[in-house]
């Protein structure tokens, strides 16, 4: 340890080595003697200057990008909405100049709303059952009265207040599908192979897969129908995907919310050395009820090593949870359990330092990280 020490004081005397200055001054000759700590403490006085210099001036930058990313955000959408309502007054516009110049012109635009409205109907059918979908398309469907307007003006506002609502329920579908197929991304799962070919509702809207012909089966335009297209297959994909996550085990196992020891590598509390853990721990007072997180079949029952008392059940499609340490068994081999239905209670058998639920999730025999599963039930719920 000396032999260090007197080595790095011979470096920083090397590279910090008494200083003589002399000034003349008045013809009077001063000396200052530099010695190697004062240098030390003047180097070292510089450096905290430049960093708490840099330090700022790094942050003045981030507060000035990030000022001026915000502004350019809220200018951006301030664009939008000038742009969209700009559109819309302006097609409202053309739309009666156009009425007003040509002969039956009224009779035109009437069957034009009247095929919009139908298609529409159809698209509003498919999307009534969802959650939620009332409360997204009600401000759309509210068409803006004036007295004063005559019948072509205010037909035309319909128009209007159909491409609002059209854009309500495109949005309303395309956010609820992307939830559902991130909920399904986050449990491994592809979303993908939980809709069937071709859709699932939507009848002519889904069959007709080139907007063209579904705007000469509907007798809109080209633009509308494709609109319409686009919304109702979200909407079938989301319904698909509904069904299709009421069958998984997306539940909770338990009613209680604290979780120790999660899914991966951990310190054994027997071995004291780093051990995998393949599931999730829900620790709480023994017999706390144990429910089945999605629909399935009990596949086994039992004492398995390691687990004490155990509950396996069988969800199809390769999905399979384990749920084990429990005090008792409530259910059998080949019974058909439905979501939260109650497996057991809460134990200490087998392998354990305490009263706890050790759950875990199974896909084609291998064990998945339960915590993604219950993250991706809480997508499907705020989805519904």
């Amino acid at each position: 340890m000396n032999e260090h020490v007197a080595r790095l004081r011979r470096t920083v005397e090397a590279l910090f080595p008494e200083r003589h200055l002399y000034v003349r001054s008045g013809g009077t000759m001063r000396a200052f003697v530099l010695s190697t700590q004062k240098q030390l403490m003047a180097a070292g006085g510089v450096a905290v200057a430049a960093l708490w210099m840099g330090v700022c001036t790094a942050a003045m930058l981030v507060n000035a990008l990030s000022a001026t990313s915000a502004d350019r955000e809220v200018a951006r959408t301030q664009a939008k909405y000038e742009r969209w309502i700009a559109d819309r007054q302006a097609r409202l516009n053309s739309a009666v100049a156009e009425l007003n110049a040509g002969a039956g012109g009224p009779q035109q635009l009437a069957a034009t709303v009247e095929k919009r409205h139908e298609a529409l109907a159809m698209l509003l059918t498919d999307m009534k059952a969802a959650p939620g979908a009332a409360q997204a398309l009600m401000p759309a469907l509210a068409i803006p009265a004036s007295a004063n307007a005559g019948a072509l003006r205010r037909m035309a506002a319909v128009e209007i207040s159909q491409d609002r609502v059209l854009d309500a329920a495109d949005s309303f579908a395309k956010s609820r599908a992307d939830r559902l197929r991130l909920a399904f991304r986050l449990a491994g799962l592809t979303p993908s192979a939980y809709v069937p070919e071709g859709g699932a509702l939507g009848g002519p809207l889904i069959e007709s897969r080139d907007p063209r012909a579904l705007a000469a089966v509907l007798d809109v335009s080209p633009e509308f129908a494709e609109r319409i297209q686009h919304a109702a297959q979200d909407i079938s994909e989301a319904e698909a995907l509904d069904r299709a996550a009421e069958s998984l085990p997306f539940g909770r196992p338990t009613s209680l919310r604290e979780e120790s020891s999660g899914y991966g590598v951990r310190i054994d509390p027997f071995t004291h050395r780093p051990a995998f853990h393949s599931g999730l721990d829900f620790p709480g007072p023994r017999m706390t009820p144990v429910a089945s997180t999605g629909p399935g079949v009990v596949s086994f029952t039992g004492v398995r090593t390691g687990y004490g008392n155990t509950v396996e059940v069988d969800h199809g499609g390769g999905l399979k949870t384990r749920y084990g340490h429990l005090a008792t068994i409530a259910v059998h081999v080949g019974e058909h359990v439905t979501l939260g239905e109650t497996l057991g209670g809460i134990g200490s058998t087998g392998r354990s330092t305490g009263p706890h639920l050790h759950y875990e999730v199974w896909l084609n025999g291998r064990p998945m990280n339960p915590e993604r599963y219950l993250k991706a039930g809480a997508y499907v719920r705020e989805a519904g």
